[in-house]
């Protein structure tokens, strides 16, 4: 179940949108489960470059066509 009224980010409102977990992101991204919480559920958090990269690239992965630009 995705989306369980907890306050998200544009990156967490993605992610549940496209029905992915963060159980996912993080084994196939290459980040820590409690970066993946912060991404989807804190607007004052700030990825550094090689975070926002590796999330874009694992989505890329996917099959997803996103960009850093629409989450962050």
């Amino acid at each position: 179940m995705f989306g369980l009224g907890k306050p998200r980010t544009k990156f967490g409102k993605f992610i549940d949108k496209k029905e992915i977990s963060q159980t996912w992101v993080s084994e196939n991204c290459g980040i820590d489960k409690n970066t993946t919480s912060r991404l989807t559920g804190n607007d004052d958090y700030k990825p550094n470059r090689s975070t926002k990269h590796r999330v874009v690239s694992g989505l890329r992965k996917k099959g997803e066509e996103v960009d850093e630009s629409d989450f962050w």
